[in-house]
């Protein structure tokens, strides 16, 4: 990552000072980014094809939406060794480097904790529903982690930052939650989609630090996450024992080996791009993909596949189909020079944490407004179109905020 949790990538290139940017990781984190927000506007559609949507749990599949999730993680891997890498170069030591990496994982599991408290909130407890404390929540995430400009005073960042914290604590404090008949405190139910992320990032980050870009090491942590994912698969890891002080998303192994996966890819692709050997690289990417779908093949004899359970064959499969979107993004950008066609999704890209907090808003105003979408356009194909539309609106207010001095850093 680079400068935030799914950032801004740039590679250094031996001999040249300072850092270039990488148009194919951009776009397909763009491209992840707005196809997250429109599958999680689906919910609002009727009568839509199925594969579409999160299968249930439990089924033996996946859809359209249970391949975002794992791309997500697998391009934070991506980003991480251009962002170390930049770091160093920055004169950044080993201990800075693990500290900035523990400081984001932090600022993932609040970001996902708050958010996730919004899914059970009791307005009759608290006096807050769930738009109002979503939209609330992401504002005080706004104030403290915008990159304010030079020019603004010292004293005002820390008054806007300062305000952005005492309302997350308030927050806190009044929250009440209700589920199963039981009235909750504000605590972490579930990490949420970022703290998800922040606990994969953490571990995957501070391997990434240690191995300073050597792939063997990088390859033998990912073999040993994989074989983690298939013993918790196999019910041989539980939480009886000391391993009940780690957290689920490490234990389970399947989210940090995609992650170690995007890694791996980011390395491979740094070499033989100094080396200028980029059919290559496409032909040893392309073995890849074959590997982990014959991987996904065969542990689906013993698994099934399933987002909700972070099985094995989930995992090879969302590695090899994200492996497979960078190769095509790659020839389209990198080769073929089309980079341009995906400008208008850009801000996505560079911004995705900001871009990943709008649809709160929107929705919080769109509930306080009692604005609701005509029967018609949240049916089928006008429906899709509809849920498009909202993702590349939120991807259009991405950029007008950052042109506006607003753009997030962790």
């Amino acid at each position: 990552m680079e400068d935030q949790v799914i950032s801004e990538i740039s590679a250094r290139i031996p001999g040249q000072v300072g850092v270039i940017r990488i148009e194919s990781i951009d776009i397909l984190r763009a491209s992840t980014m707005v196809l997250m927000i429109f599958v999680n506007d689906l919910g609002s559609l009727k009568n839509i094809p199925d594969w579409l949507e999160h299968v249930k749990p439990g089924v033996d599949g996946m859809g359209l939406a249970d391949t975002v999730f794992p791309a997500f993680l697998f391009i934070v891997g991506i980003s991480l060794p251009y962002a170390i890498d930049n770091r160093r170069f920055k004169g950044d030591t080993q201990v800075q480097l693990i500290w900035h990496v523990i400081y984001r994982t932090v600022a993932l599991l609040v970001m996902g904790v708050f958010l996730v408290n919004g899914e059970t909130i009791s307005k009759a407890a608290c006096g807050l529903d769930y738009t109002t404390w979503s939209a609330l929540s992401c504002l005080a995430f706004i104030l403290i982690w915008n990159i304010y400009s030079k020019s603004t005073s010292k004293n005002r960042v820390l008054f806007f930052k300062s305000s952005g914290i005492l309302m997350l604590l308030v927050l806190a404090f009044i929250y009440r939650g209700y589920e199963d008949g039981k009235v909750m405190r504000f605590g972490p139910q579930w990490w949420g989609i970022l703290g998800l992320i922040g606990w994969s990032y953490l571990v995957t980050g501070i391997i990434t630090v240690l191995a300073k870009n050597r792939f063997l090491v990088i390859a033998g942590s990912w073999a040993f996450f994989v074989l983690i994912s298939i013993l918790y698969a196999l019910h041989l890891i539980g939480h009886d024992s000391f391993t009940h002080l780690i957290p689920e998303p490490i234990l389970g192994g399947t989210l940090v080996a995609l992650s170690l996966g995007g890694v791996m890819l980011a390395i491979c692709f740094k070499h033989y791009t100094v080396l200028k050997q980029n059919s290559r690289m496409i032909l040893l990417f392309s073995v890849n993909t074959i590997f982990l779908l014959l991987l996904g093949w065969f542990s689906h004899k013993y698994f099934i596949i399933a987002k909700l359970g972070a099985t094995p064959p989930w995992l090879f499969i969302c590695s090899a189909l994200t492996l497979i979107a960078f190769l095509v993004i790659h020839w389209a950008a990198d080769i073929r020079g089309k980079a341009g066609w995906f400008r208008f999704i850009k801000p996505a890209g560079t911004d995705t944490l900001l871009c990943y907090l709008i649809p709160y808003f929107l929705i919080f105003l769109m509930h306080t407004t009692h604005f609701k979408f005509p029967e018609p356009i949240l049916v089928g194909t006008i429906g899709l179109v509809k849920s498009l539309c909202f993702a590349l609106l939120c991807v259009g207010i991405t950029y007008a905020l950052n042109k506006s001095g607003i753009k997030l850093k962790l």
